[in-house]
């Protein structure tokens, strides 16, 4: 805490040590948990899938919910102390500080993106985004009553520039209003670099493309790779990003999120309704300021257990899948995998699911890229990982 930001409750709760938060919850009580993670399937599934961590939640949340709760402080959310303290931690971890007056609360980053994308484009205009990639994209913008155009990624799973260029051009007859960029991208863990953000940034101006990005993994940046906050690039400034502490401190269900503009965007933003901020919960913004605040060293020991649980997940796939190509998270908890070269007779999510009894995300959701491929939530413990991994095994040797 800084001296400006005091922590009123520290005297009476004082602060230990933190230990790996992937470690400190056993399966039978993850199975206690009500979350679609942990109901979706039955209970002899190991669920690996959807973006739900396996973790212990940090202190400095939990005191600051419960406070609230004793306080009966229930209401409607007032005030900027979430901006301010996610202009605090993007200054302390990547060296760049959002204007505090460029920041808007939204329910969360889906809906908020949404509203960027009515804000910055009109019905029926073109949205790229770049496959295999979060579901939602295409599903939201589709719902927001825009065209979706797809410019899937290289296949190094980095961004192909040269065809976005053309697809911002309109080479295909199409002339694309906005761009949706997934930073750090989902479900490849790819953390995009300063310099491929700039370009994009170039590209962008260049042809008129309105550029809106989805940076809610953005704090889970791991060894041998860095995150770039996309309005740090030069050319930027009329961009609008979203982000949450959602996914970093597993707080997806404690809705609250941040639609920040660059310079020359703070006119579109100011055109997105009050609406947009009507389903924010004030939990939420008080577990996502304690978060941003106080739990920067319940990040640090999160981030050093999925660096290990990335490392353990490379040696049991090729230990146990042999032929699956997995690609390690640069970012996110995330892993992709290719198991084209397993020969499976249905998609390999499928297989997994009903022979190993290993429940993963289906490539294919993904969009083009995706098929022959799995999704794997590396945010539980290693022992649950080595299950998971002697499960899939199992299922290569038997029937479907």
């Amino acid at each position: 805490m800084s001296a400006d930001h005091p922590d009123p409750l520290s005297d009476r709760f004082p602060t230990a040590p933190v230990p790996d938060p992937l470690s400190a919850c056993a399966l039978p009580d993850l199975r206690r948990r009500t979350s679609m993670k942990w109901r979706v399937h039955p209970d002899d599934v190991l669920p690996l899938w959807v973006a739900e961590m396996d973790a212990a939640l940090a202190e400095p949340v939990i005191r600051a919910v419960e406070h609230a709760m004793r306080l009966g402080d229930t209401g409607y959310p007032r005030g900027s102390a979430y901006q301010e303290a996610f202009a605090d931690f993007a200054d302390e971890r990547w060296g760049w500080r959002p204007a505090v007056g460029r920041m808007r609360l939204v329910t969360d980053v889906m809906l908020g993106i949404v509203e960027a994308l009515r804000v910055l484009t009109r019905p029926g205009d073109a949205v790229v985004i770049n496959p295999p990639v979060y579901p939602p994209f295409a599903g939201y913008t589709r719902y927001a009553g825009r065209e979706v155009r797809t410019v899937p990624l290289g296949s190094d799973l980095r961004l192909d520039l040269p065809a976005l260029e053309a697809a911002f051009a309109g080479d295909d007859g199409v002339r694309p209003a906005a761009y949706l960029l997934c930073n750090p991208h989902n479900p490849t863990g790819t953390a995009h670099t300063r310099a491929e953000l700039t370009e994009v940034a170039r590209l962008a101006r260049t042809y008129g493309v309105r550029v809106v990005v989805d940076e809610i993994h953005g704090p889970i940046e791991l060894p041998g790779a860095s995150f770039v906050p996309y309005l740090s690039v030069p050319g930027s400034e009329d961009a609008m990003v979203l982000t949450s502490a959602s996914k970093a401190w597993s707080l997806a269900g404690v809705k609250a999120a941040l639609l920040i503009a660059g310079d020359d965007a703070a006119p579109d933003l100011a055109q997105v309704p009050y609406e947009a901020s009507g389903g924010v919960s004030h939990i939420g913004v008080i577990a996502h300021v304690a978060a941003l605040r106080e739990g920067g060293e319940w990040l640090d020991a999160l981030l050093a257990g999925l660096a290990r649980n990335r490392d353990l997940m490379g040696t049991l796939l090729a230990e146990h899948v042999p032929g699956a190509v997995y690609h390690p998270p640069q970012a996110t908890y995330l892993g992709w995998v290719d198991c084209r070269a397993l020969d499976l007779d249905v998609e390999p999510a499928h297989a997994f699911l009903h022979a190993g009894r290993v429940a993963l995300n289906a490539g294919p959701t993904f969009g083009e890229g995706g098929g022959g491929h799995v999704r794997i939530n590396l945010a539980t413990s290693p022992a649950i990982l080595a299950e998971a991994a002697q499960r899939m095994a199992k299922a290569l040797a038997g029937p479907v």
